[in-house]
């Protein structure tokens, strides 16, 4: 089945039952308030025939903002969690060899589909996970990933 093109996400990820867990939209802005991205997930949702999934995540360069309640789409809600991306994404952006503000949209959206990819091949919880990472853990989304199936929409 052809879906258009302005109706994919940036990456989703089907859990281990091949269900919807997670959907990605990718963005190389900066300094984005939680109330800026969630009128841009608002305005997503009102004008795009998109997959509903229980969590949401909203990657820029500098932040993560994820919704982990599915069913409030259509709303002006604040995320669930505000994450600081630095800690996460700084390690592959010195194996880059460039900053935040220099990354491409094409890189940014690579080097997210490697993170997600080790905690999907992760075989349990990391004991040691990195404090700037519990919120995968509250949230419940790396129980909801582990194991699961990256997919990548086409780009045109």
């Amino acid at each position: 089945m052809a879906m258009s093109l302005d109706s994919s996400w940036d990456l989703s990820i089907d859990n281990r039952n091949g269900q919807l867990a997670l959907v990605v939209e990718i963005k190389r802005k900066t300094n984005v308030s939680p109330g800026w991205a969630a009128r841009l997930r608002r305005n997503i949702y009102a004008h795009g025939t998109f997959p509903k999934a229980p969590y949401f995540l909203m990657v820029f360069p500098d932040k993560f903002y994820l919704w982990s309640d599915g069913e409030a789409y259509q709303d002006q809600s604040e995320p669930t969690y505000t994450i600081d991306a630095s800690p996460i994404l700084q390690p592959y952006f010195e194996r880059a060899g460039v900053g935040a503000n220099q990354i491409s949209g094409a890189s940014l959206e690579l080097i997210v589909t490697s993170w997600l990819g080790e905690i999907i091949h992760s075989d349990q919880l990391p004991e040691n996970i990195d404090t700037s990472q519990q919120w995968l853990i509250e949230s419940g989304l790396y129980a909801a990933l582990i194991g699961g199936k990256l997919e990548h929409e086409a780009a045109a």
